[in-house]
């Protein structure tokens, strides 16, 4: 950062600085769930079939994977700040273009552009963040940013249901949002930290230095989407009807809020990578309990709360031993190569656990999500035993 604040969490700057990151990420949050489900359902009356409207989605992922790499140069050329308000500019512009230009051969290239942007955002606002905590509370302090930013979200699809999905009213309220996430980044504009030159690591790189926590964000993002992708597949397989399917995934949503602060906390107290292998054992053990638990609905539903908040730990806790793990530069390249994972996440966990679902049906769900949890528990187990200290 500009400036030497001391190491406490309660310096006025550093909790400046820390604040006006997280304020951008939960506006991104609610302006990015709000348009989520727009864009589909707006997809869906101009004619395009379910397909279509997945390999639409699928862009986004790519988009980041493609993009994201480039991020950490291209901080350290023109800067954090205006890195970050040139990408909520493009990408309030490119949702109002998809009001504007109603054909979906626009609506890949504009899915392109956005998703691109959103990948520069969390980059940088994340690699803001681990830069601004201190050391001694970083778990603490990413708890609180997953925390915020999961309620964000949780906003976004109650701002669509009262603006509708008609009309220009809800691209303009996500564009509008954008906008307004740009104000706490220009007022903490000289808290910001300074990406600098680095080393010039390719994202491998980043992994082998760091692959607890990189590979985190890659299981996280393959169980998160593959979770709330198949798990309503799955409870129609239990025989429920949609509406009580579709509750499971709120309990995996709930448990996900209440989870992040307190195991932030105590990953700031013991070796972070214990906390990784905990969470990864649990979501193994939770995972093995599914078939179990789904004779009673209760069951399930307490158990869906239990592990999903444990499993979200994962990105949580992920990125804190991150910030452990490289400093200055590397850490804008250790961020990058973290959400790339994620993304690359994303696109392998939902056919890796519906393919589980096919060949062992329904159960295979639970079975492919308990082999995802125990492949990087194996990781984490080599990973402290060839280095025994973080």
């Amino acid at each position: 950062m500009n400036g030497s604040p001391s190491a406490d969490v309660t310096d006025p700057s550093r909790v400046a600085s820390i604040t006006a990151a997280i304020t951008c990420v939960a506006v991104v949050g609610i302006g990015l769930s709000l348009t989520i489900p727009l864009l589909s359902i707006e997809m869906e009356r101009m004619g395009a079939t379910s397909t279509l409207i997945g390999v639409n989605t699928a862009i986004a992922g790519l988009a980041s994977i493609v993009t994201v790499p480039f991020v950490p140069r291209l901080a350290a050329r023109i800067g954090v700040v205006r890195l970050l308000v040139l990408s909520l500019t493009v990408g309030a512009l490119a949702l109002v273009g998809f009001k504007l230009f109603q054909s979906l051969v626009w609506w890949f290239p504009l899915r392109f552009v956005f998703s691109a942007t959103l990948g520069v955002l969390f980059v940088l606002s994340e690699f803001w963040i681990n830069a601004a905590a201190p050391p001694a509370r970083r778990g603490l302090v990413m708890g609180i940013y997953a925390t915020v930013l999961a309620l964000g979200f949780a906003v976004g699809p109650t701002l669509l249901a009262l603006l509708g999905t008609r009309g220009y009213g809800p691209y303009l309220a996500g564009a509008g949002l954008f906008v307004v996430a740009m104000v706490p980044l220009l007022l903490a504009r000289s808290l910001s930290p300074e990406v600098g030159h680095g080393s010039g690591r390719s994202i491998l790189a980043y992994v082998r230095l760091a692959p607890a926590a990189t590979c985190a964000a890659l299981l996280y993002g393959a169980v998160e989407t593959g979770g709330f992708a198949i798990l309503p597949l799955y409870g129609l397989r239990l025989g429920y009807e949609a509406e009580t399917a579709a509750g499971l995934v709120s309990a995996l949503a709930l448990g996900n809020v209440m989870f992040q602060i307190p195991f932030g906390w105590l990953a700031d107290r013991v070796d972070r990578r214990m906390v990784l292998l905990a969470a990864a054992l649990s979501g193994a053990v939770g995972s093995a309990l599914i078939p179990l638990a789904s004779a009673s609905f209760p069951a399930l539903l307490a158990l869906l709360f239990v592990w999903g908040g444990l499993t979200g730990t994962l990105y949580t806790v992920g990125l804190a031993q991150l910030g452990a793990s490289l400093k200055g530069a590397d850490l804008a390249g250790g961020n990058a190569a973290f959400v790339l994972l994620y993304n690359v996440g994303l696109m392998l966990g939902p056919p890796l656990i519906g393919g589980g679902m096919d060949l062992v049906p329904p159960q295979g769900f639970a079975f492919a999500l308990c082999g995802m949890f125990l492949a990087y528990a194996g990781l984490v187990v080599w990973r402290l035993l060839g280095h025994p200290r973080p």
